[in-house]
């Protein structure tokens, strides 16, 4: 069980992205060899054989439309993988946090009302995966500036899920 919910692309976000993507470029697909792909409509891993597509996402630009934010130079976007077609989205049995594995590192980015970074951290998973990333959410949120965060793989600078202030 978690104490936050991680929130995968919102799926209007995604329709858009399989047809042009945040940087301007059409969207190609391509069909997983090994899987193991994160995948942000449904935050799994791929499977061997399935069609996905990698595209660029700019997170914070969306959610900033959506609020009236204007996050100015904070707004950045990155690569990520999702389904080529539409899914059902994350398994409400799933268990955890996703992308999660003990030892891999993580940065747990907050944001303020305005879309402005307002501080951070580096995570490293712990053994107890969901205790570790509760405890980061915990800190980020005891900050009232803080209205959402996002989670982004350190290796790639990915970004992985956001969880808002609930």
């Amino acid at each position: 069980m978690t104490g936050y919910q991680p929130r995968p692309i919102d799926p209007a976000a995604l329709t858009e992205l399989r047809t042009t993507d945040d940087a301007g470029f059409p969207c190609r697909l391509f069909t997983a060899d090994e899987g193991g792909h994160p995948l942000r409509c449904c935050l799994r891993g791929s499977e061997p054989g399935e069609r996905i597509a990698l595209v660029s996402y700019a997170p914070l630009r969306r959610w900033a439309a959506a609020t009236g934010a204007s996050p100015g130079a904070y707004d950045e976007q990155g690569p990520v993988f999702l389904h080529a077609e539409a899914c059902a989205g994350p398994d409400p049995e799933r268990e955890g946090y996703p992308f999660s594995r003990p030892g891999a590192l993580r940065t747990v980015r907050r944001y303020d009302a305005h879309g402005r970074i307002v501080g951070g951290r580096l995570l490293e998973i712990p053994a107890e995966e969901a205790k570790g990333f509760d405890a980061a959410f915990d800190e980020a949120f005891a900050d009232p500036e803080v209205a959402l965060v996002h989670v982004r793989a350190v290796e790639y600078g990915c970004f992985h899920f956001e969880v808002r202030r609930p």
